[in-house]
């Protein structure tokens, strides 16, 4: 027996110490990044760059310029950019190569998104220690281009990449939802649009947009097709909507807490609309700007930054122009429960910086993150869609005060980005935590769901509710999510998962060992 119980303890322990040494998924675990004393800008340096553009090809040359001017300053750093359509391939990519420690130096993503980067060992680097360094930190004495101080950082935008008691994600731009509206057909209805729009005013047009005329089309466009409503974002619908009327959602520490009274009575609403017709969502019909510019929509609700798409002379448009109808567009708040205390959802790209053995290649990464919020690139990338730059710095220069006072030229995006340069103070943001990013998508796919089962005639009654929340919870592992994010919490900053159940293991066999080794002596005891 003796034997057998020392066998299975160097078993163990072989398996227990392997374990920490090969890391995450045997993968080589990164050290903590150390400052260094001093920029090396005599040895190459290769950094990458990995950044989203919806195919606009002014973006993609605002970036390369951008590389090209900080390479200029720091000749031994070369960057590679490499592209992406959207957010969600970045994410997908730079969790695939997190086992591999072959991640990107620099990316532009979301804090949701860097809050599940972090389960991988010092993956991403915080932020701290590098802004408030006096030589390298913003505003540093040895940066050689006009960095932004800490202090010139819209700080409602600099607090939302703190997470785990530190920041790990910087802004680079933001932007909120708008709704634009067809005014010319809201006014043929009889209505006269408010300057704070009301979700009951809204559902009453598009209720009222769905008749039609003897002919079987719609009265109020003369055509065929006609969605009154249509919304861009459902996870941001749903989560502006119980932030509105201060229902839960989730827990700063990551309880989740959608699946409530107010979330299903809302899901009855919108069912109630999309059966007759006055409601629909991107991913089922398509951009609300094409239906919006086609005279097919009359509220359309998308980011500022996709106003350049917005109206009869949308600077860029999907569709031929031919079918584009001319109206007088409008540009309002999202809809509202309370038009005296707005509430409306602040979102937009960060840039995270991730961890390599080399603290040097650090340190680049993090002068050219610095660059990508100089005046240069925030006021130049701004102009190109309805985002706003996060300094106060860019928000007050010349080239953007300059470009914000012409109207004729770009005037729904200047009306798209005033809108939230007027309203940050009523903007917010969710709770971030590893697994925010899943419970962002299960809410807008509660709504996707419901409003395609009115689609397919399903009936959609407490029955179906109770079902729907049960799948989008086990789908995305919601039911799964309190149990992983708390176990070993004490723990897993250090250690990976796996070595902390063997560990666990090893203490439970020196356990039986014991309670073995005293039942032993009294049993020898007794005999005696």
């Amino acid at each position: 027996m003796k034997k057998i119980i020392s066998v299975f303890l160097v078993l163990t322990l072989v398996l227990a110490f392997s374990s920490l040494f090969s890391g995450c998924h045997g993968s080589r675990a990164l050290k903590n990044f150390v400052m260094p004393e001093k920029f090396d800008e005599t040895s190459n340096i290769e950094i990458t760059f990995w950044a989203k553009n919806d195919t606009n090809v002014d973006q993609v040359n605002i970036y390369k310029n951008a590389i090209e001017n900080f390479e200029k300053l720091y000749p031994n750093v070369n960057v590679t950019l490499r592209l992406y359509t959207d957010y969600a391939r970045i994410y997908s990519d730079v969790i695939t190569n997190i086992p591999t420690n072959t991640t990107p130096n620099v990316c532009i993503t979301y804090p949701d998104h860097v809050a599940t980067y972090l389960t991988g060992n010092n993956t991403v680097v915080p932020l701290d220690s590098l802004m408030d360094d006096p030589s390298y930190g913003f505003g540093g004495s040895q940066i050689k281009f006009d960095s932004p101080k800490k202090s010139e950082i819209v700080q409602r935008y600099l607090s939302e990449g703190y997470f785990s008691d530190h920041c790990y994600a910087l802004p680079f731009m933001r932007s909120t939802e708008a709704c634009y509206i067809n005014k010319t057909y809201v006014e043929k209805l009889g209505f006269e649009l408010p300057e704070i729009l009301t979700w009951d005013f809204i559902w009453e047009v598009s209720e009222a947009a769905t008749a039609k005329d003897e002919n079987g089309k719609y009265a109020v466009n003369g055509q065929n097709v006609l969605i009154p409503f249509i919304y861009k974002s459902t996870d941001n619908m749903m989560i502006q909507y119980l932030r509105q009327i201060n229902a839960e959602y989730s827990s700063e520490k990551g309880d989740i807490l959608i699946f409530n009274d107010s979330t299903k009575e809302f899901l009855f609403e919108i069912a109630s609309h999309a059966s007759t017709g006055a409601f629909s969502t991107f991913k089922i019909s398509s951009y609300p700007a094409n239906y919006l510019n086609r005279g097919q929509c009359i509220f359309a609700i998308d980011s500022t930054a996709g106003a350049t798409w917005m109206g009869s002379g949308a600077h860029h448009v999907d569709i031929a122009k031919e079918s584009i109808v001319d109206f007088e567009i409008a540009v309002r708040m999202i809809p509202q429960v309370d038009p005296e205390n707005p509430k409306m959802i602040s979102q937009g790209p960060s840039l995270c910086i991730f961890n390599h053995d080399d603290p040097q290649e650090v340190l680049a990464s993090w002068l050219f993150t610095q660059y990508l919020l100089s005046n240069e690139v925030q006021c130049a990338y701004s102009g190109t869609e309805g985002y706003i730059p996060v300094t106060v710095k860019a928000q007050s220069c010349d080239e953007y005060l300059s470009y914000l006072s012409d109207p004729e030229e770009y005037r729904i995006k200047i009306l798209a980005t005033e809108l939230l340069i007027n309203n940050i103070e009523n903007t917010f943001t969710t709770p971030v935590f590893n697994g925010s990013a899943s419970l962002r998508e299960a809410a807008g796919q509660l709504i996707e769901n419901v409003t395609k089962s009115v689609g397919r005639k399903e009936t959609v009654d407490e029955e179906y509710m109770k079902k729907l929340f049960s799948n989008i919870s086990s789908l995305y592992r919601l039911d799964q999510l309190s149990i992983t994010e708390n176990a070993y919490e004490n723990m897993s900053d250090s250690l990976p998962t796996s070595s902390v159940i063997l560990l666990s293991i090893l203490a439970f066999v020196w356990i039986c060992i014991i309670l073995k080794f005293i039942f032993a002596k009294v049993k020898n005891k007794n005999k005696k």
